[in-house]
């Protein structure tokens, strides 16, 4: 799958390891343990899978239950040359991640769902805890995601937005790519068709050249092109 992302013009390929799923058993498995041999393989292949010319990063959620854990998976990405490590373990852990962020080479990102908008990330900054930061409008909304990519202008610090989305986009169109680098476009997957728009769309809201680049829309407002047929053919009646 990291070959064929390649191959359509990714340049940056973010690996989600085993979320809910046990790589062993083969089996569904819901609480969502580390499996960090099993991480570390995965990107190992997928390093080998698409050369040293892309860029990868690695989110494993939170699963790592201990810093020994994520200290381990840090040290291997380093010898891959991963771009960033997001999200190691469960970020209630603020202590661990500020001795995770000095004694590792690669960027910690984070903090990434954590609530708080920009006051929780702003403080994880002051504290050392991340070398990069993530926000979305889901955190804070476009005001909260404003706020932050100007703390972190200030500081010099990375504000990587989170997710895709229209309001995620144009808020990146607005920040300098010093700041903010790269968009999220998509939770992509084998068999997923992420350039077909849902129904209610007329077109995507973030549309990709065969060079990796992503074009914002020029439509008013957050440039949505809404499908007014199919929203009347199916609009709900008392």
């Amino acid at each position: 799958h990291a070959l064929d992302c390649k191959n359509q013009g990714y340049t940056h390929y973010k690996i989600h390891p085993y979320y809910f799923w046990d790589p062993v058993t083969q089996k569904p498995d819901p609480g969502r343990p580390s499996h960090t041999k099993e991480d570390i393989e995965a990107c190992y292949a997928v390093r080998e899978a698409v050369g040293d010319d892309m860029v990868l990063s690695f989110d494993p959620w939170g699963t790592y239950r201990t810093y020994e854990e994520a200290y381990k998976v840090g040290r291997e990405l380093e010898k891959l040359n991963f771009y960033w490590f997001e999200h190691p373990m469960p970020e209630y852990r603020v202590t661990s991640y500020e001795k995770l962020t000095r004694e590792l080479e690669i960027p910690i990102l984070s903090p990434e769902i954590a609530a708080g908008s920009f006051y929780t990330r702003a403080d994880w900054i002051h504290r050392g805890a991340s070398d990069m930061t993530r926000i979305d409008v889901l955190r804070g909304g476009v005001t909260g995601v404003r706020k932050m990519q100007a703390i972190c202008e200030a500081f010099g610090v990375k504000c990587e937005v989170h997710m895709s989305g229209f309001a995620n986009l144009q808020l990146l169109g607005a920040s300098s790519e010093d700041i903010c680098e790269y968009y999220e476009r998509g939770l992509l997957a084998p068999g997923v068709d992420y350039e077909t728009p849902p129904p209610y769309l007329l077109a995507l809201g973030d549309p990709m050249d065969a060079d990796g680049f992503v074009h914002l829309s020029q439509e008013p407002g957050m440039g949505y092109q809404i499908n007014w047929a199919y929203i009347e053919e199916n609009r709900v009646t008392e």
